[in-house]
């Protein structure tokens, strides 16, 4: 390349058009703008992100429209990913393999994409057993919906807005389950602010505002 080889650089981009599926593990920094980059040139794509990245309002609103997701081997945990030679291994979880490779460990990946496969986990429904109750499933002060701090544990019996971790994403069946907005940054409209969750004062994680269909 005669560039520096920034994905925003006109070199990079005529190499983007030519392109039929990009393939890659962007800067974490930069994800909202290099999504949006894709969308922009109507690519498909299979990416690494970090998970956190559902919560970002450039991300949100295509995975609440079905117009990304999460992809199918990375589901909870970290994974390892190989650096140069030169890489300097100072942060917890660095290690060098049995075959002298470097790497080091990063926490809270998925892999992000708009390419349909035929066998996937997306179109498998999640098998509810807990039934509802008051007690078990709080409501938020501040916003009309309960709390489910874990997935596998949704309600069969509730058909009203439900809040649940992120990683409810990695479960997440659209023919199952509609995503109606964002918990503690946006409401069911996916642009109004929420902020902050509380439950008898106490601020609660990130959610996703989920009803069943």
């Amino acid at each position: 390349m005669k560039g520096d080889g920034d994905f925003r650089s006109a070199e990079c981009i005529e190499l983007l058009k030519q392109s039929d599926v990009v393939i890659t593990n962007p800067p974490f920094s930069l994800f909202r703008e290099y999504v949006t980059q894709l969308m922009e040139y109507k690519k498909e794509f299979l990416i690494i992100g970090n998970v956190n990245a559902i919560t970002y309002k450039e991300i949100f609103p295509l995975i609440r429209d079905n117009k990304i997701w999460l992809g199918e081997s990375i589901h909870s945990g970290d994974r390892a990913f190989r650096v140069p030679d030169h890489y300097p291994l100072n942060a917890a979880g660095c290690g060098v393999d049995d075959k002298g490779h470097r790497f080091i460990r990063v926490k809270g990946v998925r892999w992000f994409t708009n390419i349909q496969i035929k066998k996937s986990r997306r179109y498998e429904e999640l098998t509810l057993y807990k039934h509802y109750t008051p007690k078990e499933y709080p409501k938020y002060d501040n916003y009309d919906a309960i709390e489910v701090s874990k997935t596998d544990e949704i309600p069969q019996d509730y058909d009203g807005v439900m809040g649940v971790p992120i990683t409810f994403l990695d479960k997440y069946n659209p023919k199952q389950f509609e995503i109606v907005g964002n918990g503690g940054c946006y409401a069911p409209d996916g642009y109004s602010l929420v902020g902050a969750l509380y439950i008898d004062g106490r601020k609660v994680f990130k959610r996703i505002f989920i009803k069943r269909i």
